[in-house]
């Protein structure tokens, strides 16, 4: 695929509760993913702009996703059927909460996901999983106090559009240490998104 084609495309990321835009995995992401000509924007939720350590209330961080997802689709050359949106952990969340209530993407990037709090398991943050239509890569730890490699392929199994699991061995929900693989995987998946939905080459037809 051409880079010039590819350029049109682009990435949305969200940071975990915690952290801001400048999180290593998010800052990793951002580098391995734009060497494939995709323009990635990595934002801050108002909380931490306004120098707070409390996440704001789910409909001001859905909001902030909105308006990021717009900026970034306004980008000279790229349309808003042509973003992915993701994140670690709440920012990868608050994303798909995004998608499954109307906002397009091509996909989700889904690093950490916190399927539910830790030692909580009823309490699952999946009900909006149905109304997922895209393509999602969920890139998480074996030892992921926030959901089980069980727990999770159970519940991503209510997602319509078709999930893409990665495992990290040994890895806890902060997958410290490797944020190189989790770069590399999601270029990758990033990567064969755009082949599949490039058009075919044209054949040239026969001399009359």
């Amino acid at each position: 695929m051409r880079m010039a084609a590819r350029s049109r495309h682009g990435l949305l990321l969200a940071p975990g509760a915690g952290a801001d835009r400048n999180q290593s995995a998010l800052v990793a992401m951002d580098h391995a993913v734009s060497t494939l000509g995709v323009r990635v924007v990595r934002m801050d939720f108002p909380y931490r702009l306004a120098g707070r350590r409390a996440p704001d209330r789910e409909p001001v961080l859905l909001d902030a996703v909105a308006r990021e997802a717009d900026a970034l689709a306004r980008l000279p050359g790229l349309a808003r059927s042509r973003r992915w949106l993701g994140g670690r952990s709440m920012g990868g969340r608050m994303c798909s909460l995004a998608v499954a209530g109307g906002l397009e993407a091509l996909g989700l990037v889904l690093v950490s996901y916190p399927l539910h709090p830790p030692g909580k398991p009823e309490r699952l943050r999946t009900a909006h999983f149905p109304s997922l239509h895209v393509p999602c890569l969920f890139v998480s730890g074996t030892r992921d106090a926030f959901g089980t490699p069980e727990e999770m392929e159970e519940a991503t199994a209510a997602i319509p559009g078709a999930v893409t699991h990665v495992w990290l061995s040994g890895r806890d929900h902060g997958l410290r240490g490797v944020d190189d693989e989790v770069a590399a995987t999601v270029a990758e998946w990033i990567t064969r998104r755009m082949e599949e939905a490039a058009p075919p080459p044209t054949t040239p037809g026969p001399r009359g």
